[in-house]
């Protein structure tokens, strides 16, 4: 099987001006129809810290931040995401991504007093999967909390790990980020060389961002880590105690890939949050990419659970540059939940193994039928 994605058929051209220097993921803006309710869920349930806030917007961070937020609640008409913000190495570094998007015919807006507070210079471009992101270096620095242990919950959110998009081509879209810099971790592929998903990098980890085939450009989820799996059980274990237990739309588990130990929310407004941790190290220059057949149940859960449909069918709307949400593609390659959910099913954790070969309290489990 192939270790890299397929060639896209209509790739996005690779620019001649040098991308920016990509640091991290940094923040996300997420608008919200009931900022009251939102605002409660974040901050009263997961426990997220809040830097500023005033009627229109709420500005939260995790404990181990040093800048002004990981996350916006901007109260909006559309529950959707305004932008997936990425922190860059240097100011010029935003000359550069203007010179990058312009060049591919992006849309593109620079604004010196940033687009919120506690950002300064910035760049929001609609790229050309569709996304809004943002690109700043400037930031206003505020308390890291890490030795608050006053302030630390058994379920402490410490940092943003990750970005998880949505994208009809994931050939295409994990092309385009990598002339953007990005690298491939992990992937899922079948043997016909079919590309399901994607996780690439920049900081030393397994992704800052995922591209998963589905319908899109819409956001799959946004992910906060914590320290440990036991953080993950308190969190679980909060939820049940107030009465929002339907909150939990799947895990806890671990995932085969990325090694990390999850779980996957909804917030009052359905958007998806995942509760990460313990990944693992991907820095050095020849770190191996993992590719996971399709077809291997554990890919999704190591514990082999099954996946419910929702994860795989519902996510985010994103929206242009004017806060207008941008269509949505329908996917024309094969979908990862109908070869493995679909009619033929989830058969094997092993290759050598056919749906006979497993206990018979196993087979069939992962069929829709029997989620439902």
């Amino acid at each position: 099987m192939s270790t890299t994605p397929r060639t896209p058929t209509s790739p996005i051209p690779t620019p001649t001006a040098e991308p920016p220097d990509v640091l991290r993921c940094a923040y996300m803006e997420l608008v919200v129809t009931d900022l009251e309710a939102s605002r409660n869920f974040y901050v009263d349930v997961l426990d997220l810290v809040v830097t500023e806030e005033d009627e229109e917007t709420v500005h939260l961070r995790s404990l181990e931040e040093f800048i002004h937020h990981n996350l916006v609640l901007r109260k909006g008409p559309v529950a959707a995401v305004a932008a997936f913000s990425y922190r860059v190495r240097t100011p010029e570094d935003l000359d550069k991504t203007e010179a990058f998007y312009t060049e591919l015919g992006c849309r593109v807006e620079r604004r010196r007093e940033g687009f919120t507070r506690g950002i300064g210079d910035s760049v929001r471009v609609e790229d050309p999967l569709g996304f809004p992101y943002e690109f700043f270096h400037d930031v206003e620095h505020v308390e890291r909390l890490a030795w608050r242990y006053d302030l630390h919950t058994p379920g402490a959110l410490v940092r943003l790990d990750h970005f998880n998009q949505v994208t009809p081509d994931v050939p295409r879209a994990v092309a385009h980020m990598e002339d953007l810099g990005f690298r491939v971790t992990e992937d899922i592929q079948d043997e016909a060389g079919t590309t399901y998903a994607a996780w690439m990098r920049r900081k030393p980890t397994v992704h800052d961002t995922a591209m998963t085939g589905g319908d899109g450009p819409r956001m799959h989820h946004v992910a906060f880590a914590t320290h440990e799996k036991h953080n993950i059980i308190a969190i679980c274990d909060k939820l049940g105690a107030l009465r929002m237990s339907d909150r939990i739309e799947r895990g806890p588990g671990r995932h085969g890939v990325s090694n990390a130990f999850y779980l996957y929310l909804r917030d009052p407004d359905g958007h998806r949050v995942e509760i990460y941790t313990q990944d693992y190290y991907t820095g050095d220059p020849d770190n191996p990419v993992v590719t996971w057949d399709v077809h291997d149940n554990q890919r999704r859960d190591w514990w082999g659970n099954p996946v419910v449909p929702s994860w795989y069918t519902e996510a985010s709307l994103v929206l242009d540059l004017d806060g207008n949400p941008q269509p949505v593609q329908e996917r024309t390659d094969d979908s990862e939940m109908e070869v493995t959910i679909g009619a033929d099913g989830f058969s094997y954790t092993r290759p050598e193994d056919d749906a006979d070969a497993l206990p018979s309290w196993k087979q069939g489990e992962y069929k829709l039928g029997h989620q439902l």
